[in-house]
């Protein structure tokens, strides 16, 4: 047919016309389904779903992984005199690792997709670690490895296995959301943030936040009515949601509860007061809400710089006045001190000499001046301080 007769034929009139969206006939699950990223593996550390046809040695690599473990003695060969360890360190999604016994008969390397003992039935994981660096991981969890309470390897993943495994991630997230729309259906004040499904589809593992107790008895009941599968439940914080989640921080990184913090320590607001932070909650704030995790990096490094520092609180007695202090540079050991009279002056003075000043308070004499003790702070230049760097390009006509 010649292009120029294409013109020419008659349409129906009717499908010319623009169709009216009709809203309720769209299934909002599925709207948000076919929104969903193309790789639902990659909370596992998957750089893609794996596939049934071949091999899946690349689909495990640790540059992409949350809360990845590095081995550092991959390269360092074992003596012939040790036993190696028959445990390795399996993963599953996002922070969820666990360690397991392997049998005599089966050799394990990293990104070899396992099925594992569960309660009931049975996992699929991805090996993370192996060799000698488990016996140091177990040491710092406080766990030996002749213990008994570590589960076993069943084998590596059948085409069954890993089959299941994939239609069982795909489900996650439409699964969360319709839990969470039977959850508000209910009225709990309680918010559903992930979903991991058993490798072996037999239970389903919600996670959840929620600021009071709820009961949530039924909601198992219907969730277990609606999915089929065996429920659990777990209650996780503010901080364990954010890591879950992922993000960007201020400080223009990934957030380091989402990368490799594996626990949470408290953070209060003293860390922020010793490192003379202003207290801005909406500055000292992480996206979780709560106080940032990077408060307590530096903390014990202040508490050591401010040893020897004199009471602040104390106000220095001179003959010409009354001075107040009125901020420190801890690591260059300065402290600016003001008169009474003339706060808006600040006067720099090294700390021995507020020490040497408080002495003399102390016996009762009274220095003449501030302005004796004072220490001239020299002024970077926009090089030193990092303002200014020097061009890319600087070393193209070497």
């Amino acid at each position: 047919m010649d292009m120029e007769n294409i013109e020419n034929i008659p349409v129906d009139s009717d499908e010319t016309q623009p169709q009216e969206l009709i809203v309720e006939d769209i299934d909002i699950f599925e709207f948000r389904q076919s929104k969903l990223p193309d790789n639902p593996f990659l909370s596992r550390g998957c750089c893609h779903p794996p596939k049934l046809y071949n091999k899946n040695e690349s689909v495990f690599q640790h540059r992409c992984s949350k809360f990845d473990s590095h081995d550092w003695l991959k390269d360092i060969p074992v003596s012939q005199h040790m036993v190696p360890t028959d445990v390795v360190e399996v993963r599953f999604k996002n922070s969820r690792k666990d360690y397991f016994r392997t049998p005599p008969d089966l050799e394990l390397v990293v990104g070899d997709i396992v099925a594992v003992e569960a309660s009931p039935g049975h996992d699929i994981g991805i090996v993370s670690m192996v060799g000698e660096m488990i016996r140091f991981q177990l040491h710092k969890k406080h766990l030996s490895s002749a213990s008994e309470d570590i589960k076993k390897v069943y084998r590596k993943a059948r085409l069954t296995d890993i089959e299941k495994w994939i239609s069982s991630v795909e489900m996650e997230i439409s699964t969360m959301f319709r839990a969470r729309t039977i959850a508000d259906s209910l009225g709990l004040l309680m918010k559903i943030n992930d979903v991991e499904i058993q490798g072996d589809n037999t239970k389903a593992i919600f996670y959840y936040t929620a600021e009071d107790r709820v009961d949530f008895r039924e909601l198992i009941k219907l969730l277990a009515e609606e999915f089929k599968v065996r429920i659990e439940m777990r209650q996780i914080g503010a901080r364990q949601e954010a890591s879950r989640l992922g993000g960007i921080g201020s400080c223009g990184r990934e957030l380091c509860c989402a990368t490799w913090m594996s626990d949470f320590k408290s953070v209060t607001t003293n860390s922020a007061r010793v490192q003379q932070l202003s207290l801005n909650p909406q500055k000292l704030a992480g996206q979780c809400g709560k106080l940032k995790c990077c408060l307590n990096y530096e903390y014990d490094t202040y508490v050591d710089a401010i040893k020897g520092m004199p009471n602040t609180d104390v106000r220095l007695k001179l003959k010409r006045g009354d001075a107040v202090h009125q901020k420190t540079d801890i690591f260059q050991k300065i402290l600016w001190y003001s008169y009474v009279s003339d706060l808006g002056n600040l006067i720099p003075i090294p700390v021995d000499q507020v020490i040497l000043i408080l002495e003399e308070n102390k016996k009762g004499n009274l220095p003449e001046k501030l302005e004796d003790f004072s220490k001239a702070i020299e002024k970077k230049t926009a090089f030193e301080s990092g303002a200014v760097q020097d061009d890319l390009t600087r070393f193209d006509h070497l």
